[in-house]
Parts: structure tokens; sequence; C-alpha cells
């Protein structure tokens, strides 16, 4: 049921309902689920179309885990709009920190939720297998060669914790067990301790965090109330973000799958998908109730889950209830719109150990209409698309809308024109989710490896909230390529330099490397970039062969970078490069202005002797010069001009001009501050002009293709490049 005494389904409409009352809803439908006799089991169009209309509004988020043993709407026999669901392996915020975070801020403020429940398991395969390796005394400093390893890793400390409580002559099971509930708490804290927002809401009592643990041999939740060390957390003055932010073909299944079932085909799991969808939209689902002995199957023989899927946390969008599945089938990982975004080591080390130790042969990757987490993206690419910097994000939520804004600014170059950001959101759901398919591939080879032998299949999707449809889109269409790809493990955990943003046959480029075309050089920027962002650069590890080829094979930079030379704006650490991969021209304010001839001669030479394909001129936020040609410009508009007194006041008045346009531009009667802002982005493209208009050698490569030149602006707050593509005027010069 939805609610007490509110039939159908919960909306924006329906009222917020208290801790107390929501905790009370989830034991009494815990309790109809142990008895065998759900009540939330049928769905129809009025429900979805009220879902859409009025919106959602869950009574509970759950950090749960992806255990496919452990579903969570039917664990709690909820309506969908009912709980507002996070699942990964090991319900952890372990290199899920920014997403579950930020996705707990938005289910707590948007939408109106005031219980979150964390939400543990018995026989917990991640939970055991941290407390393996800490038995095994394998978890030491060593890097790690996959993202399950690295999650294992660092799931560790919970076992040490159980170890310790449990005393030095306990065995593995008491402490494996034990460290369960350990792992409940620990992620309550993590909850407590890293988000402003939520510790403010439970200081004023309009929330409450509490913990639980399904118990798979019964069915049963016990729930474990606040943590013990919520007072403390609460009263102090912590941080405010996570550090990393800084009529079906297919009869339903009679049993549930245990691991004593033989392997799905990636074809056959996804007919499974479709029919058990199928039966859902029509109103006759057929998914058994579950018995105690299917339950006890489920922990003598293990599971084996047929799918894996990544779907969004919103609780209008119940994977295991809209695919009409039952305990046993589905492997889920659900986040704030199913992206890897702030949760890439959880959410690939999840998945490594479903498709390899579980043995799933297809993952689905949905995403779903009216998506609220790609909606904010939307309007936070638009909020920031003219201004010149991006703010620090202030709280995980905003964290991860702004690391969705490249999902939205991809969607919206694809659109073209000047789309809204209704219409940007809604044709971001199919982006993101081959965004997401695209990055599993790239970053992890146990999972390319099952690709390519063609004994896993990865498929996006997309669930109509308006219907209770899924479109199926099949694989991604960069598929092909990013099988090639030899990273082992996503920026965020990686220990080591990656061959792949590395290029050249000594480790560094020289001019026995092909040239490498403009877009690839941008894709190494960008990739880099985003690296140094996140604190996880691999670059760096020179060694005295790499600096003999350089200096006796010669230099191939596959990008030349005009910036600035102001020293919080390191190029070579921006970009995250090595010697060999940037040639490289600075002065203050990223200008041609009073030095033409030694940037136009010296981009000449690197795109020419050096075949080097890409310009990039990179102007950055709060920049001296700019922000000392606009009060110059402010200071004597309409005057006479002096002959200046020194070189740094004839480079101030040679930027007049940007300030001046920049003035135009925004209209009206601006402040100085914002048309310093601004002038930082008409610098870049008054830059790129220039070059085009003044030297014909560079001119002609432009108009032949042979070279591109690009935009970009860095910010200093949050070490991120906006890039601004292409000058509209290059053509025209």
């Amino acid at each position: 049921m939805a609610s007490s005494g509110y039939p159908g389904v919960r909306t924006t409409k329906t009222g917020d309902v208290a801790p107390s009352d929501a905790l009370k809803l989830l034991k009494e439908g815990n309790a109809r689920f142990v008895e065998g006799k759900p009540q939330s089991i049928k769905t129809n169009a009025e429900m979805r179309t009220l879902l859409v209309e009025e919106g959602q509004a869950p009574h509970t988020a759950i950090i749960g885990c992806a255990d496919s043993r452990a579903p969570l709407e039917k664990i709690f026999d909820a309506m969908p709009g009912d709980i507002f669901v996070l699942r990964n392996a090991g319900n952890t915020c372990t290199h899920a920190e920014g997403s579950f975070v930020g996705s707990l801020e938005f289910a707590t403020g948007a939408l109106g939720s005031r219980l979150i429940l964390v939400l543990g398991h018995t026989k917990c395969g991640a939970i055991y297998g941290a407390t393996k390796g800490y038995f095994d005394a394998k978890l030491g400093a060593g890097s790690s060669s996959s993202a399950l390893e690295a999650l294992l890793h660092d799931l560790g400390s919970v076992a040490e914790v159980a170890a310790g409580e449990k005393g030095a002559s306990a065995d593995f099971e008491t402490v494996a067990s034990h460290a369960v509930k350990v792992n409940v708490f620990h992620t309550i804290n993590f909850l407590l301790k890293y988000s402003k927002s939520l510790r403010q809401q439970v200081q004023s009592g309009k929330l409450e965090i509490q913990g639980g643990i399904y118990q798979l041999e019964t069915g049963k939740v016990e729930f474990l109330g606040p943590s013990p060390e919520q007072k403390a957390l609460t009263a102090e003055s912590l941080t405010s973000v996570p550090p990393s932010l800084l009529a079906p073909k297919e009869p339903a299944p009679a049993t549930v799958r245990t691991a004593a079932d033989d392997a799905v085909l990636p074809q056959k799991a996804l007919e499974y998908l479709k029919s058990g969808n199928k039966r859902y939209v029509t109103g006759t689902p057929k998914a058994p109730t579950t018995t105690q002995d299917m339950r006890k199957a489920l922990v003598d023989k293990g599971q084996a889950p047929h799918a894996a899927i990544i779907g969004c946390a919103d609780s209008r969008a119940p994977v295991e209830t809209l695919f009409d599945a039952a305990p046993g089938d589905l492997f889920v990982l659900r986040n704030a719109g199913n992206t890897c975004t702030h949760a890439e080591g959880s959410f690939l080390g999840s998945l490594e150990f479903c498709v390899g130790k579980l043995g799933s042969r297809l993952i689905v990757v949905m995403g779903h209409t009216n998506c609220g987490a790609l909606a904010g993206a939307a309007g936070t690419y638009l909020s920031i698309k003219e201004a010149a910097e991006t703010k620090t994000p202030g709280c995980a939520l905003e964290g991860l809308l702004q690391g969705l804004t490249s999902v939205a600014g991809q969607t919206a170059q694809e659109m073209g024109g000047t789309p809204s950001a209704g219409e940007i959101a809604s044709a971001a759901v199919k982006v993101n989710v081959f965004n997401t398919i695209n990055f599993l591939l790239k970053f992890s080879e146990p999972i390319r490896a099952l690709a390519k032998s063609g004994d896993l299949e990865i498929h996006g999707a997309v669930y109509k909230l308006e219907t209770g449809e899924v479109d199926f889109f099949g694989p991604s269409p960069k598929q092909a390529e990013l099988l090639g790809s030899k990273m082992q493990l996503p920026p965020s955990m990686s220990n080591a330099a990656d061959s792949l943003a590395l290029i050249g046959a000594h480790g560094v480029r020289t001019p026995e490397d092909p040239p490498m075309a403009a877009q690839a050089a941008l894709k190494l920027l960008k990739e880099g970039n985003e690296r140094f962002a996140v604190g996880a650069p691999i670059a760096g590890r020179i060694d005295a062969k790499m600096r003999k080829a350089l200096a006796t094979v010669g230099q191939a930079p596959h990008t030349a970078v005009l910036g600035c030379a102001d020293s919080r704006v390191p190029l070579e650490l921006v970009f995250d490069g090595l010697p060999g991969d940037l040639f490289v021209l600075r002065n203050a304010g990223n200008t041609c202005v009073h030095s033409e001839g030694s940037v136009m001669g010296s981009l000449e030479f690197c795109t020419g002797a050096l075949g080097t394909k890409l310009i990039l001129v990179l102007g950055h936020t709060k920049c001296g010069a700019i922000n000392g040609a606009t009060k110059d410009y402010m200071a004597n508009k309409g005057k006479s001009r002096d002959q200046p007194a020194n070189a740094l006041g004839a480079l101030l008045q040679g930027l007049n001009d940007v300030a001046q346009k920049a003035e135009e531009e925004l209209g009206g009667s601006p402040k100085e501050e914002e048309i310093a802002v601004h002038a930082v982005k008409v610098n870049v493209f008054n830059s790129m002009d220039f070059l085009v208009k003044n030297s014909p050698v560079l001119k002609s490569k432009v108009e032949s293709g042979e070279v591109e030149i690009e935009g970009g602006i860095y910010d200093l707050d949050s070490g991120r490049v906006r890039w601004l593509g292409k000058s509209r005027n290059a053509s025209k010069a």
C-alpha cells in the first residue's frame, strides 16, 4: 500500500510523513512480505499518470545492497512512489560518496522524505569478501587491479572494526556477521559526517536516519535505530561535502534463481526483462510470492541473478517491480541519475563482482523520463553557460549536478540551437544512459573481456513513467571503439600511469608516433583535466629513457596551448600531461596583444614542423590582466589617453577593446565586476580570431581542416575547464 489512508500511490499532493509514521509503514510492509500477503502488487495507468503529473514524494529514502536476494520494494511491500532507493554492493558510501550523499540531499530536500534507512543484510557477499581479505592479510597498501578489489580493500576497515569488537579469538563467520551491522552504522556515520544538510535536518528533528538488517533466512528486517555516534557527529562542526567533491512468451519463474541454476544467456535474460515489464504494464504480475523455502534456497545455494541493472534512485522507478522480478533475479545498483559520476569505483566494483563471481551475462543501464537529477543538471548547465566560472559545490547534491552538466552540455550541442532546460533534460536521458555504458567499457578490463568474448552484453534502456513501458536501445554505438581501451581503473581509483593517456612508443610523444587528430587530442585534454579536478593524476612519472627519447628523437606535442602566465594555472598539471604532450605559450591575459609575432610564429612552427593538429586558447576565472584592463577601461572611458608609462600600462590599454566589447555584449549598465567576468570569455575568442585573421599559414590550415582551434576557460575554484568550442568568426576571417 502507498500509505495508511492514502489509496493508490504517494505523490506531492499526499502530504509528508513523519519519521515515526514512515518507519511504521516500513515495518507493516515487511510484516506483510514475511507473511506472504503483499498488497502492493498491481499498478495501473492512472497511478503512473499521477506520479508523472503530480511528482514523487517518497516517505523514506533507503540505502540498500545491490544483492538480488534483497529487493527493497518487495521486502517492504511498497508501491511506486513510496521509497527512494540507492543500492550498491555492500550498502556503502565507499566510492559512491558524492552520488549517494547528493541523492539523499535531493530526497530529503526537494522530495520531502523524512526518514533515511541504511539496510544491510545477512550473508552479504561484499562484506564477507572484505572480511576474508582482512583475515587473509591481503589488504595491504598495494594497488588494486580491478574496481572490485579496490571496493573490498576499502571495506576492510569495517571488517577490522568488527574483529576488534569481537576479540582476537573470534572466527571468520562471527566477524563477518558482525561486520554487516558495523557497516550499517559506518554508512550512517558517513552521511552525518559529510552532509551539512542531513546533519541540520537531524538536529532539528525533521529527519531521522536509522539502520536495519534484512534477514535473508526469515525475510524479517531487524531495525537498529539511529547510530550510537549520532549525537556526537551532529554536535561537531564538520565538512559540508564528501572528500571526492572537494502477455508474455516467457512465463514468470516458478521458483527463485540460485547459484545451482545454469547461467542465463544475454538474449534470454533480455527476454525475461521485456516479458516481465509487459506483465507490469498490463497489470498482470506473476512473480511468485516469496516463501520461507525460497529464502532458504537463496541463503543456502547463493545468488545467480540473470541481469545487473544500473537504475535511478527515483521512487517512481522501482526496478524489481517494473520487471516483475523475484528475489534472486536482478542485481540492482541505483543512485540519482543512474550515473557513474561520483560513484565510479563503487558501481564498477559491484558490476565486476556480479558478472564475474555471480555469472550474470547482461547489464542494463536504465534511465527514466522526467528525471529530476538530469533536470537539475540541465538547469545548472544553462546557469553557468554564459558565466566565466563554475562555483565550488556547497553540498554533495550540487557536486552531483555539476558532475552531470557534461551530459547536459553534450545533449545541448547535439540538439543545436538554443534548447530550453526542459528540452535538454528530456533528450539527456538517453545520452546519459550511453554515457554510463561507455564509462563501464572504458574503465573496466573484466567487463571489456567478457563483452569481447560475447559472454556479456550491455544494453541501454529508458523507463517511461507515463506508460510504465521500458524502451530498450541495445548496446552503445561506441562499444566497438571502447573495447580497445587499456584502462583498468576509473580515475578516482587509479594509482599508476595509464598507457592510453600517455600515447607514445617511448612512453612520451615523439616524432616516431603518428600525428594525433585534433578531436583525439581534445579528448585527451578533457580526460586529463577531469583527472586533475578529482585529484587522481596519472602523469608525472618520467624516467631517464623517456627524457632521452625526447632529447634525441624529438618532440611531437598533440596540442599547442596559449594560456595565461598566472601561477595558479599550471597547464601541464591542469591537463595531467607529460613532457612532450603540450606546446605551451603563456603571457599575462593569454593574448596576442603586443606579442602577435611571437605567438603566431611559435604556433606556425608547432603546427608545421611539429605536426600538431590542435590549438587551445585557454583563459581563466579571476584573471588579473583582464580585471586590470577592465578597471583601466572603466576609469578612462571616453577620455583621451596619454602614452602609457610602462609595458604593463600598454598591455592593459591594449586589452581595453576586450573590456569594451564585453560591456557591449552584456548591454544595459553592467557593473565593472560583471564586465570583467564576461571579458574572460570575450578575450579567448578575440585571441582565437586574431590568430586566423593575421596568420595566413594558420588560416589555411584551419580552413582545410588540418588544424582546429578551440577555446576554454579554466575555473580556479573547481579546477575544471569549461570548453567553449570553436569561434563562430573563424570562417569569416
